[in-house]
């Protein structure tokens, strides 16, 4: 999924004010050193995500040029099972 930066900037906010008004954490920096590392976290994760979707396409483009073009596929279905497949063997939470 593909964030605009100032919902980023929201989600961290928002994490971060949902954790420190439940007492779930100290903060041991100051504030912005920790949103900055919240955002961080954010984006690796969305480039993960998009690595994983860029690599699920090129395996079903194989898949279908191996099958020589059968129609009879479901491309949006077979994506989305080689997509879960690749996020289980890497370990991926989608």
């Amino acid at each position: 999924m593909r964030l605009k930066e100032d919902q980023i900037d929201r989600l961290a906010e928002k994490v971060l004010a949902d954790l420190t008004a439940a007492d779930l954490i100290i903060l041991k920096k100051e504030r912005g050193a920790i949103l900055a590392g919240i955002k961080e976290a954010v984006r690796a994760d969305i480039r993960v995500e998009e690595d994983l979707e860029k690599d699920a396409e090129s395996l079903l483009e194989q898949t279908l040029r191996s099958m020589r073009g059968n129609t009879d596929i479901d491309r949006h279905r077979m994506l989305r099972m080689i997509k879960e497949k690749l996020a289980k063997d890497r370990k991926i939470v989608l």
